[in-house]
């Protein structure tokens, strides 16, 4: 029993991302129908990068927020597609003022980080897209499996 607490808590250290929320979203559906090709561009960009103060009674973590925007643009301007939210990132508290400090100098996380929050925007993103897509009869912002019959 004891190992298994001592390997929880090697899990826990170890954490990414531990939180995501929506704060905005903008869905807008233009008047009138376009016909021909449609063609859908998905755009992800993070708008700011925070220290958070999160109590996990570990003394060298320390937690950061993402802030982001996920945009789906439709080509000919048929609507669009805006999300904004947060990602809350669970790290190395050294590592966590690294982070911060190349934000604020260069704009720029390093891949690994970049990489872990990127994919869980795009994931969360992308389902909430097509959902709202649907809402408004927009065309969906992400390929959906297709069957065809042979001929």
């Amino acid at each position: 029993m004891l190992t298994n607490i001592a390997y929880i808590k090697v899990q826990v250290i170890n954490m990414g991302v531990i939180g995501f929320n929506f704060t905005k979203m903008i869905v807008e559906k233009k008047e009138g129908t376009s016909k021909g090709k449609i063609s859908i561009s998905n755009n992800v960009n993070i708008s700011s990068v925070e220290e958070l103060d999160i109590k996990t009674g570990i003394k060298d973590q320390t937690g950061l927020k993402f802030g982001f925007e996920f945009l789906s643009k439709y080509d000919p301007n048929i609507g669009k597609i805006q999300i904004n939210g947060e990602v809350v990132h669970l790290g190395n508290a050294d590592e966590a003022k690294k982070i911060v400090a190349e934000w604020k100098k260069n704009k720029k996380l390093s891949p690994d980080v970049a990489e872990n929050v990127m994919n869980t925007i795009l994931s969360k993103c992308h389902v909430e897209a097509l959902i709202l897509s649907r809402d408004i009869n927009l065309p969906p912002p992400v390929q959906l499996p297709k069957i065809t019959s042979k001929k």
